[in-house]
């Protein structure tokens, strides 16, 4: 594989099992600096399973992950490798299918939590930069609000600004679109192509969202039994794949 310092995630030979059940079988990926890859399959082929491992909320049962320079095998967790998975985990941002937005705090408190927590700045920088990227997702007349009050589209842009506060090297989308109802699900879209058009930001995204794809991504990879089975540009995987359950899947879903 590439050892270009461009490459901001590496993925090397991962496996992951969860007791019997074999997940994800010796997935090889690398995304570079200000690409978009979007992973797309069945439901169970393993998509999100490798976004997690990514970041850790799992552990690879084999395999590296690496992302901008540090690098950590899977296996049992040590003292050093939870201190190296937090220093890993302030490369990378995630947004998850549920929001998971703390309800007691208000929308300006939820995207300035992390760099509280991490000492990123002075709370008047924080609060500075959490506005910005509150104005960025279209939601700044909000700051004051609960995420109670909000749309879901407007709790997932929340969520978005909240990930982007960390300054990531990588953002992580497992399926951000999946819970929200069709006329919601355009506007979170369209903050996520701003952020590969305009902030011109690492992305990977697990997502059924065709259109999204075809118009933001670089590259994009067909996950199907825990494996890449077919992964290239998007004009040419939608349309002309070469694996027959690539062409199964797509005639499905478009």
């Amino acid at each position: 594989m590439s050892q270009s310092q461009d490459v901001v995630v590496r993925i090397e030979g991962l496996h992951k099992s969860f007791g019997p059940l074999e997940v994800v079988r010796g997935v090889d990926m690398e995304v570079r600096r200000g690409e978009v890859v979007v992973i797309f399959g069945r439901s169970g082929s393993g998509k999100s399973t490798v976004l997690r491992c990514v970041n850790f909320i799992e552990d690879p049962t084999k395999g590296a992950i690496e992302v901008a320079g540090i690098r950590l095998e899977g296996g049992h967790r040590t003292r050093r490798k939870r201190a190296a998975i937090r220093q890993l985990r302030l490369h990378v941002g995630m947004v998850f299918q549920q929001f998971n937005l703390f309800p007691n705090m208000t929308v300006l408190d939820n995207v300035m939590v992390g760099p509280c927590l991490a000492k990123r700045g002075s709370t008047d920088e924080i609060k500075k930069h959490a506005l910005e990227l509150l104005d960025q997702v279209g939601l700044s007349e909000k700051a004051g609000e609960h995420p109670i009050r909000l749309s879901g589209g407007q709790q997932q842009r929340v969520a978005i600004a909240r990930a982007l506060a960390m300054k990531p090297d990588v953002m992580l989308f497992d399926e951000p679109t999946s819970a929200l109802d069709p006329e919601l699900t355009g506007e979170v879209l369209s903050v996520m192509k701003n952020l590969s058009t305009q902030m011109h930001m690492t992305m990977m995204v697990v997502t059924h969202e065709m259109g999204f794809a075809r118009e933001v991504a670089d590259r994009m990879a067909f996950f199907h039994e825990g494996r890449i089975l077919e992964e290239g540009p998007p004009a040419q995987l939608v349309t002309n794949p070469c694996h027959p359950e690539t062409k199964a899947f797509l005639d499905a879903v478009l």
